[in-house]
């Protein structure tokens, strides 16, 4: 298992570039080590999270993706009740057609674990890694299963988020916590992230996707989790993750929201996963 400590003595550094949204190639990387990477992010945030280690990993020669999902980020203003994880799982989809990928990584964070999974289903070995960043991991992608958001909850957990939503968030929406909730700690940062983090549609916890195809079971995975601190509520998943030998597994010397906390090391572990 690969910590940061370890990592950083066997890496070389990159230095950050300029740039948001769809990063193109430039530096010195050789064609055979550029890489195509579709960041998706987690819940409430947008692809505004990833613009360090998008810049980073630009400079270094690849090609990088931070879409927003609908109804968060910069398509806020796009939200309504009707926006689900399956809408999630349609607007990756619909970049990879638009931007014709193939042989790329596809990389979820937290909630995006749940919309690669669903992804994965479609789009099988057109992918050619999936990693999942502090990410949850569907306990069932069999052909026939189905899931849903609210399924990584326990009962009570789940009561509590909808309770949440109908007294506060109108019966529709799921208010975001406060970035300390993400492990964002730094005064600047937290400026930052809580300016952006916007409510999640109530479908998007709800709602639930069905499996074909076994979700990406069988695909080439990494699992990459935080351990400083742990995010809590993972923590089962990466006990669960980290005994399967199918899995590659990784930790980071970060909280929840590496990408915002430690994107140089999170970037170089990205090119090393993948």
């Amino acid at each position: 298992m690969l910590t940061r400590r370890n990592f950083l003595k066997s890496a070389v550094a990159v230095s950050a570039g300029a740039g948001i949204g769809i990063h193109t190639t430039r530096g010195d990387t050789s064609a055979a080590e550029k890489r195509n990477y579709v960041l998706v992010h987690g819940a409430w945030h947008g692809g505004w999270c990833w613009r360090r280690v998008a810049d980073i990993l630009t400079a270094d020669g690849h090609r990088i993706f931070i879409p927003s999902l609908t109804g968060v980020g910069d398509r806020a203003h796009l939200f309504s009740k009707e926006i689900s994880l399956q809408t999630h799982v349609d607007d990756i989809l619909s970049l990879v057609e638009a931007e014709e990928l193939k042989d790329f990584i596809l990389v979820g964070h937290s909630y995006g674990g749940n919309v690669i999974s669903g992804v994965a289903d479609v789009l099988r070995e057109r992918v050619s890694h999936y990693i999942y960043l502090d990410g949850i991991v569907p306990t069932d992608m069999t052909a026939g299963g189905s899931w849903s958001w609210s399924d990584f909850n326990t009962p009570e957990a789940r009561e509590e988020r909808l309770k949440l939503v109908r007294e506060q968030g109108g019966g529709i929406a799921l208010l975001p916590p406060p970035p300390g909730a993400f492990a964002v700690a730094e005064p600047s940062d937290v400026a930052w992230v809580q300016r952006r983090l916007r409510p999640m549609p109530v479908q998007t916890y709800i709602g639930r996707i069905t499996f074909k195809n076994g979700g990406s079971n069988g695909m080439k995975r990494t699992y990459i989790a935080s351990n400083k601190p742990q995010y809590t509520s993972l923590v089962p998943t990466y006990e669960r993750i980290k005994s399967d030998k199918s899995w590659s597994v990784f930790t980071i010397e970060a909280g929840h929201d590496s990408m915002v906390i430690a994107p140089q090391e999170l970037a170089l572990l990205l090119r090393q996963a993948g």
